[in-house]
């Protein structure tokens, strides 16, 4: 039977892809698995009527705690999956023995005419190496991209310069033809120096170019070259997703990133060695309270390196230090070598800085779930609310609400529910506003309320149940507001609260000051996560709704345009913005589509 923390996890994942790490009771990594989506992949495990096999059922049931990564790609999760699995030797995962399995592309620059190709084996000297891939058919498929993109060698044989004829590469322009003495060292090394370039993921102007060939293409109606440019184009694309891992985690190197929340800081340290993630560490730093990001980034490093045996070259930090300079020659005598510091603002350190910061915001949120998932703490959470708010009873069951809205555009409410203290997803629900015109939160909110409780009496199932606390994100209006609306459907006496989010003060009915809790109690702690869970059930429906709004308005504009369609465009390119930058050629090659219709689209968008 899966345990309550472990529900709660469950609720609680991200919907990134990432890779999930399954413990065991002693904290101990049994199982490593990578998904597309954390969230519905780990829930897999536990849904039930699930099939799984009986060495996975034998895993679950030892299960205890669940950790995870958020990675940007699933081939990153892939290639961060193989080197933990390597690392932690999980008992449930299959092994590999060494790195012959990782596929990598290497440039001989040692030679004279450097050639570009695949090798699965690592050596110390003699070439630049990129990688690893995901598998040997993503490392081919970008040679075979870098092959068409720039020309160089990919024969073996010993370039004299005064070969009688070229081979066919040179013929079709694959190749500058070092072998006949066409070409000078120079020029041949400037093409290596951009593979290098591209490779290091400087491929925005490659793909610019490609689209400029492209647009000719397709203006001079040569629709079969525009299609393989176009297939071209999506190749890059997807060997610069595949890339971004090798393009970030490079070299001897820790990442340091931290999350601020109330007084006290989130902080993870993501360990790169020998160009891959090999493990992090997370740390609570308390009294944070008013500092400054850079006086918090600061007493960290301090603290954690002046425990910490080993020191990489370079350090890549969330936020600048205070005393750099003091800290880098500190650093730099403690390791012996030199030792950068360097806060990156763009490019592809800055990607790797920003994950960590996410995976530090979800660490966070993790570290909640698993304290008021204790027993005890929810108990006094649940005490303390009934305690200080004057409840006529424990609260077993709350609700929370909130509304989302641009200036009354599309607006929507939402309700969550929470029954001894932990959400119950199956009872949240979605509301539309249909009767409030304009930017009125206080008229939106009666709206919701009146609407869930006048199924009061009509309602068989979780409608009929009335709460023993509901939450308002807001203040003293808001709170006016919904006891106005209650009333009106005649539900009789129910406990309301407001929270309002700068102070963390709680208005309650018929007192004039607001009740002010320690930001440490977990009676607040529990309020806010109700509140929190509130806003974003209400935000995600309210995206979800104007994207959807977006795409449908935008395309209905167009004359001629219809369901059938706009189904078939979207189905082709996958979004609006998909659609706007397709080729009137390639809209009218849709099904249904002609040249005129696609003229109308790109006119209209």
């Amino acid at each position: 039977m899966t345990n309550s923390l472990i529900l709660e996890q469950l609720k609680q994942l991200p919907t990134a892809s990432g890779v999930y790490l399954m413990k065991d009771t002693a904290g101990n990594i049994i199982y490593v698995g990578k998904a597309a989506n954390l969230f519905k992949r780990v829930r897999s495990y536990f849904t039930s009527g699930q099939k799984l096999s009986a060495k996975a059922q034998r895993m679950v049931s030892r299960v205890r705690d669940i950790d995870f990564f958020v990675t940007s790609s699933e081939q990153e999760a892939l290639i961060l999956e193989l080197n933990l699995i390597k690392r932690h030797r999980p008992r449930y995962n299959v092994s590999l023995k060494d790195d012959k399995t990782f596929p990598y592309l290497k440039i001989d620059i040692d030679n004279d005419w450097p050639r570009v190709y695949v090798t699965r084996r690592l050596e110390q000297k003699g070439g630049r190496y990129f990688g690893p891939f995901a598998s040997a058919r993503s490392v081919r498929q970008t040679l075979k991209v870098l092959k068409e993109i720039f020309p160089f060698r990919s024969c073996t044989r010993n370039i004299t310069g005064s070969a009688p004829r070229p081979c066919l590469q040179h013929h079709i322009q694959h190749c500058l033809g070092p072998c006949i003495g066409a070409v000078s060292k120079d020029e041949y090394a400037e093409v290596i120096r951009q593979i290098v370039l591209f490779l290091e993921g400087k491929q925005e102007k490659v793909i610019r170019e490609l689209e400029g060939r492209m647009e000719e293409a397709a203006r001079a109606l040569d629709f079969e070259k525009a299609a393989l440019l176009r297939d071209r184009i999506r190749a890059v694309k997807q060997v610069i997703e595949g890339q971004r891992l090798a393009t970030r985690v490079r070299g001897e190197q820790d990442v340091i990133a931290f999350v601020q929340d109330k007084g006290r800081a989130y902080a993870q340290v993501f360990f790169v060695r020998s160009g891959r993630l090999v493990g992090r560490e997370s740390f609570i730093l308390e009294g944070t309270r008013s500092e400054e990001p850079s006086q918090i980034m600061t007493s960290f490093v301090e603290q954690f390196y002046h425990s910490t045996p080993g020191v990489p070259p370079l350090l890549l930090l969330q936020h600048p230090l205070e005393d750099k300079a003091v800290i880098e020659g500190w650093l730099q005598r403690k390791r012996g070598a030199g030792v950068s510091i360097q806060v990156p603002r763009r490019g592809s350190r800055k990607e790797l800085v920003d994950i960590v910061a996410e995976n530090a915001r979800q660490g966070l949120e993790q570290l909640k779930i698993k304290r008021l998932a204790a027993p005890k703490v929810l108990k006094a959470a649940l005490d303390e609310i009934k305690r200080e708010l004057k409840l006529p009873r424990l609260p077993s069951r709350l609700e929370g609400y909130d509304i989302s809205n641009i200036q009354g555009k599309l607006a929507v409410g939402s309700m969550v529910v929470f029954e001894q203290g932990s959400p119950r997803t199956s009872c949240y629900r979605r509301f539309r506003i249909k009767t409030v015109p304009g930017a009125d939160d206080y008229a939106m909110l009666a709206e919701v309320l009146g609407r869930r409780f006048k199924r009061l009496s009509s309602a068989a199932d979780d409608w009929a149940v009335l709460p023993d606390l509901i939450l308002i994100d807001g203040g003293r209006g808001q709170l006016n507001a919904a006891l106005s609306a209650i009333d009106k459907a005649g539900a009789g006496p129910v406990p309301i609260a407001s929270l309002a989010k700068e102070n963390e003060e709680i208005f309650i009915p018929r007192r004039a000051k607001p009740v002010v809790l320690p930001r440490s109690s977990p009676g607040l702690q529990l309020l806010e996560r109700l509140r929190d869970e509130a806003h974003r059930f209400a935000l995600g429906y309210h995206q979800k709704i104007r994207s959807r709004a977006g795409i449908t308005s935008a395309l209905d504009a167009v004359p001629g345009i219809g369901p059938k369609r706009r189904r078939a465009l979207l189905k082709q390119f996958g979004s609006l913005a998909g659609i706007r930058r397709a080729s009137p050629e390639e809209l009218a090659a849709v099904e249904n589509m002609n040249p005129n219709l696609a003229k109308k689209v790109k006119e209209c968008l």
